[in-house]
């Protein structure tokens, strides 16, 4: 039933999240609420750390790609456990530097930075910056030349690689907005322009290929053609890179079902290719990054919620409301995203009831889950949806005029709010 060893059920027959009693956490801070555990974030980072150890000399570093799950604490506990970090937005990095982390370990993605935004990575000293395409590299040129200074840069660089997941989390393909394709050669014209630019500095190259992923072959087999064109710039062009990118996507347990492959796994495939290619092409192995987010938090995080208004359509269906929705989780709107739900307090009691999972909001799509099967529900009960630490807060809007929840971190069975609920004044903070 369980998607990560942070769950477990108590002798009260409570859903526990790092010791957490989650009835009881509804309790303090009321629903709808996210849950995180810190002691399951630190165990996947340390995870990744000692792979890095094992499979490259600790020459390498893993970013946490804090699009998944944003905020000052989370930007703390990840970089204590030695990650760098990736941010796509002028707030993420403006998160990024008030937590306190150096700009030097902070890489800026994105695919339309604005001025302002390059702008301010520049002022702050931002270590690395992942360049789109040649319009985003001339505005890094232009900024930079009238500061005085050399930028580094890295180019983002789309292998031609299908993962086959959702379409809207397909990037390595040629029909992406993000990057330079390599089949057609724009890539390495792109490289070209990047070596002649005398206000940037080309380090390395970046991909991603996609987004939960639970086959290692693709992630090998863009090792292995990244690599390939990172020899082709050192002997057609004679740069020598120091770095490359290997981005994420790792596959994470939404449901007990999902084939998840353990992070040790890829990262194993992953180097045995990279060196070989290293062995084969005569040059030296370039310092690894991949760039986590969603595993290391989304099996960290789930969303309490108490069940309001149960509606039986005979023959039909079972509706179970609560008091959340697409407002505080889209991505069943989205992209039809499985989830495991449970009542909190009835997680001893057989899942032998079903139910869709309905919303708040004003729209019939507003579900969180169609026939899934929990524990028999009443008014009051407190349904737990597992797996929501990534991508939940994250999208998170006021549709509705809804209020953002407020988010926990528990650790070791002690609880503390790292992000504060919204309240109604919130709502209308900024209306004029």
């Amino acid at each position: 039933m369980f998607v990560s060893d942070c769950y477990n059920v108590n002798e009260k027959g409570h859903l526990t999240i790092s010791g957490c009693d989650t009835v009881e956490l509804a309790e303090k801070y009321g629903t709808a609420l996210y849950v995180m555990s810190e002691d399951e974030i630190r165990s996947v980072c340390r995870r990744y750390k000692s792979s890095f150890e094992h499979h490259y000399n600790g020459k390498g570093t893993a970013l946490y790609a804090s699009k998944a799950f944003c905020c000052k604490e989370i930007c703390r506990i990840v970089t204590e456990e030695g990650l760098d970090l990736d941010v796509v937005s002028g707030g993420e990095l403006y998160t990024a530097l008030a937590a306190g982390v150096d700009a030097k370990h902070i890489h800026f993605h994105g695919n339309n930075k604005t001025m302002q935004e390059l702008r301010y990575a520049l002022e702050s000293g931002v270590g690395d910056i992942v360049v789109d395409n040649l319009n985003e590299l001339h505005r890094i040129e232009k900024l930079s030349a009238e500061k005085g200074v050399v930028t580094s840069i890295s180019m983002r660089i789309k292998p031609g690689i299908d993962a086959h997941t959702h379409e809207f989390i397909r990037t390595g393909q040629i029909d992406s907005k993000f990057g330079f394709a390599l089949e057609n050669g724009e890539a390495f014209e792109a490289v070209k322009e990047a070596v002649a630019c005398e206000n940037v500095e080309l380090i390395g190259l970046h991909c991603h290929i996609g987004s939960q992923i639970f086959d290692k072959a693709p992630f090998v087999l863009a090792a292995q053609v990244m690599l390939k064109f990172y020899n082709k710039i050192h002997t057609e062009l004679g740069k020598t890179l120091t770095h490359l990118n290997l981005g994420g996507g790792f596959g994470v347990k939404y449901k007990e079902a999902d084939a998840a492959v353990p992070y040790e796994d890829y990262m194993s495939d992953v180097s045995e290719a990279v060196h070989a290619a290293c062995k084969e092409y005569g040059i030296q192995v370039p310092y690894i990054y991949i760039e986590p987010g969603r595993s290391i938090v989304c099996e960290a995080g789930l969303t309490l919620y108490t069940v309001g208004d149960i509606k039986t359509i005979p023959n039909v269906r079972t509706y179970v409301a609560i008091d959340g929705g697409m407002y505080e989780n889209p991505r069943y709107a989205l992209y039809q995203s499985d989830y495991t739900c449970l009542i909190a307090n009835k997680a001893n009691e057989p899942a032998d009831f079903t139910a869709t999972i309905a919303g708040k909001c004003c729209e019939s799509g507003d579900l969180i889950q169609e026939n899934t099967l929990i524990q028999k529900p009443e008014v009051s009960d407190i349904l737990a949806v597992l797996s929501t630490g990534a991508y939940n807060y994250s999208m998170a809007s006021n549709y509705n005029r809804n209020t953002r929840p407020p988010v926990v971190m528990v650790r070791g069975g002690e609880s503390r709010v790292i992000i504060k609920g919204e309240t109604y004044e919130d709502l209308v903070r900024n209306d004029v």
